[in-house]
């Protein structure tokens, strides 16, 4: 792997979400700063250059983002990593026209009462999955939003698991929290066909039937055990009945290490362990700095959709690369952890999006940016 481009996004590279959508990069901010959304022209990869950014709303982080055609959504959630805790923030989902990326437009905006909304995937209209909170339930939660007229988005249906609804009546269980570093909550959810794949924190992998988007049924859950915890993202790969599961490291710590899970889901009812992802040498913990999963490249229509490669950040471990043809027996094939920016000891990679030519697109969450890589197998 070989690093060919980089931008530090004005001195602002607090970076979170990123989709590559006709030669512009799409990257949602952590919220350290008072940006939200920046767009780059990334048509000449080796000089990503910043042509629009968006602010974020007074206490409020809106680092994460989603591209379809002319739409852009944009999250908007409590910011908690502002040095007071807020008072007031916006909480929901915002659309925008980006028919000129260099012009962003807001058009809409769906209201997720409570914290806000944390993330949702939008591949193909009209429906988005977002992990949103609302009035009287506990944590996050899905709901399904209908974006045929994006300046008017619709719920159509949602799910919970039982206890989350407290209005309901239902009684809270104990893991219930609307602290976000814990608690049985949604993550997010990634679709195939007609099956929803999500990661529900310390509860797993849960699996949905969404045939009927205002009737989701719940097929099947999977804990992976006393090891397990801030189950995080369940991508479906293509043309195979596997599912690769990460669990967020969180903590900095020796003894706290997370892992990345692959999952047989042939039989959608019953899903069984298969095997994980090995974990990379290094000394990350002894020095302070998180190192573990975060997020995994989303098979979004248009980028790279290998069945059999899994690229994935790793924080202070930079991206990685895994050859999973043999699920039951993967190993890394690549990986590349960059020099950190000018007065910080380590880059904390946060997300990746990869194009079919296999050009890696990496955000940094410590103020590095957004990192421009070519993976050449």
């Amino acid at each position: 792997m070989t690093l060919v481009g980089h931008a530090d996004l004005d001195g602002r590279g607090d970076c979170m979400h990123v989709n590559v959508v006709d030669g512009y990069a799409y990257v949602g901010h952590m919220g350290h700063t008072d940006l939200g959304t920046s767009i780059l022209d990334v048509s000449d990869p080796s000089d990503p250059r910043v042509v629009a950014q968006l602010p974020r709303p007074p206490g409020t982080h809106t680092h994460k983002v989603q591209v379809v055609g002319d739409v852009m959504l944009v999250n908007h959630e409590r910011n908690r990593f502002e040095a007071s805790p807020p008072s007031r923030w916006s909480a929901g989902l915002a659309t925008y026209d980006v028919s000129d990326p260099r012009r962003p437009r807001q058009i809409g905006f769906f209201p997720t009462p409570g914290v806000g909304t944390h993330r949702m995937t939008y591949w193909r209209p009209p429906y988005a999955y977002v992990s949103g909170t609302d009035e009287g339930y506990i944590g996050r939660f899905l709901r399904i939003v209908d974006l045929s007229d994006p300046a008017n988005p619709r719920e159509v249906g949602r799910w919970w698991r039982p206890g989350q609804h407290a209005a309901g009546g239902e009684p809270a269980a104990p893991e219930l929290t609307d602290d976000p570093t814990r608690g049985f909550q949604l993550h997010h959810a990634l679709v195939e066909g007609d099956r929803l794949y999500a990661g529900w924190w310390d509860a797993g992998l849960v699996v949905l039937d969404i045939a009927d988007p205002e009737r989701p049924a719940l097929l099947s859950t999977l804990h992976f055990g006393p090891e397990s915890g801030n189950t995080h993202t369940a991508l479906p790969l293509p043309g195979r009945d596997v599912v690769v599961v990460t669990d967020e490291q969180i903590t900095r710590f020796i003894g706290t290490q997370r892992h990345v899970w692959l999952v047989d889901v042939a039989e959608p009812t019953a899903p069984k362990l298969l095997s994980r992802l090995p974990v990379p040498a290094g000394d990350h913990h002894e020095r302070g700095i998180r190192f573990g999963p975060h997020n995994l490249h989303e098979h979004r229509p248009g980028s790279l959709a290998d069945p059999d490669t899994v690229y994935l950040t790793y924080f202070g471990g930079g991206v990685r690369v895994h050859d999973v043809s043999d699920a039951t027996a993967p190993r890394e094939i690549a990986h590349l952890v960059p020099a950190p920016p000018p007065g910080r000891d380590s880059i904390m990679f946060n997300d990746l999006t990869v194009t079919a030519d296999r050009t890696v697109y990496a955000t940094d969450r410590r103020g590095g940016g957004l990192y421009v890589i070519r993976h050449e197998p």
